[in-house]
């Protein structure tokens, strides 16, 4: 009789031991790929605020101009998130993240050839619509490999690209500007053509060494294989079922899309705006690229940390509220004093806030939705979500423009993230979890 507990005890730390081991492999297997291609990917996003040093008067362009065209890439993102990521669960995400890689590499090279606000516009446009689908494509991906308790962490790790892409991409960027005149080109043509291009050879090792599903995973054991499905299967039975327009009906789904489109007006205002913003400090090109990359390097290491205390803590969503109210104060902050020193301690604030409060909230759509409801929903908050990324650079350059100083566009994206903070205690109410 007491051999059927203890035998049952020895089955489950196995089991246990297993998804362990296969978590730990799959994170190694998967994860880095991916966080690469998210690192290039964010740069060819935000590599427009370095060029703008020097492409702004060689193409004529405004402040107003700029900051359009800064946040037009999310027009076409936000059309075609949905139709993306369900095509993606219709057609394997190896392929189709593959193919968005590719065409957004080649979108975004592309950028060299602009000749005036125009052909900007319309290049940012298409960037952004074959780029669509590429990071709740990832987010869903993930968790069809990761259990819901270990994501944070995961999470965590792959959005790590984003601090270490501003680490990297500023001296990267500055260095590639001095190629000014090679070939006939500006410095900021080779920005473009040098920082696109890798998208498209992780397209093409993105299609080679990544596999659809965990039963495809031939680096897993079959203990191991057999633990995660079991967990991943669990899991989804315990997530009621809904079609993609159920999805849409939820209310999470709507409170979620509204904390992601405050906490983008911040996030993309000053990720766009920063090299301008230490510029307007008197520095050099040089100075610009490396000072706009502390921040990030500094968040990176907080970001890691505070996700494991998000899940060791398991309250992901009273994290989120109080990363915002971090990046808030910090953007604040910037402001008070005209001195460099305060502003960039204040920026580091907002950085830390804004890069903290990604795995807390990405954590939170596969905690409401499986299968076609997740692939479509994250899409959807995703993508309308993302329109805060439009407004955020639009937002500050007009603010800009009419007064002549960064003062009110902090405020302003201060403000928004206040909002965040405020949609995220609305979650918390609705759903009764923290």
């Amino acid at each position: 009789m007491s051999s059927s507990p203890l035998s049952a005890a020895r089955g489950a730390a196995l089991a246990e031991g297993a998804l362990h081991s296969a978590s730990r492999k799959n994170l190694l297997r998967l994860v880095p790929l991916l966080a690469i291609g998210y690192f290039f990917n964010y740069i060819d996003r935000t590599n427009i605020g370095f060029a703008a040093l020097t492409m702004n008067h060689d193409l004529g362009l405004t402040n107003t101009q700029f900051g359009a065209a800064a946040g037009m890439f999310f027009i076409g993102y936000c059309l075609l998130e949905v139709p993306s990521n369900l095509a993606l669960y219709r057609f394997g995400a190896r392929r189709w993240l593959a193919r968005i890689m590719i065409s957004w590499g080649l979108l975004a090279s592309a950028c060299a050839f602009v000749g005036g606000p125009t052909s900007f516009y319309v290049l940012r446009i298409l960037t952004g619509a074959a780029e669509a689908g590429f990071f709740p494509g990832v987010l869903f991906y993930l968790s069809c490999w990761f259990p819901a308790r270990n994501r944070v962490k995961i999470l965590a790790w792959f959005l790590v690209a984003i601090p270490l892409s501003s680490v990297v991409g500023g001296p990267m960027s500055v260095a590639i500007m001095t190629m000014d005149g090679i070939m006939g080109l500006r410095g900021w043509q080779w920005l473009f053509l040098l920082e696109g291009l890798p998208a498209c050879v992780l397209g093409v090792l993105t299609l080679l060494l990544l596999r659809d599903r965990p039963q495809e995973a031939n680096w897993l054991t079959d203990n191991e294989r057999s633990a995660l499905i079991d967990a991943l299967d669990e899991e989804r039975a315990s997530i009621p079922q809904k079609n993609f327009g159920a999805a849409l009906r939820d209310p999470k789904v709507w409170i979620m899309t509204g904390i992601l489109f405050s906490y983008w007006i911040g996030i993309n205002g000053i990720a766009i705006w920063l090299p301008l913003i230490l510029k307007g400090h008197g520095l050099t090109n040089t100075l610009v690229g490396f000072l706009s990359g502390l921040p990030y390097l500094i968040a990176a290491v907080v970001m890691i940390v505070w996700a494991r205390w998000m899940d060791r803590s398991g309250r992901h969503v009273l994290h989120l509220v109080g990363a915002c109210l971090v990046a808030a104060v910090g953007l604040g902050f910037s402001v008070m004093f005209d001195a460099l020193t305060p502003a960039m301690i204040g920026i580091v604030l907002a950085v830390i806030g804004l890069s903290s409060a990604r795995p807390a909230f990405y954590s939170l759509p596969s905690r409401y939705l499986s299968g076609v409801a997740a692939a479509g929903g994250m899409a959807f908050i995703n993508a309308t979500g993302s329109l805060g990324g439009y407004v955020g650079p639009w937002m500050v350059g007009v603010l800009k423009d009419t007064t002549h100083s960064f003062f009110a566009g902090m405020v302003a994206m201060s403000a928004m993230l206040v909002v965040a903070a405020v949609l995220s205690l609305v979650l918390i109410a609705v759903t009764k979890e923290t």
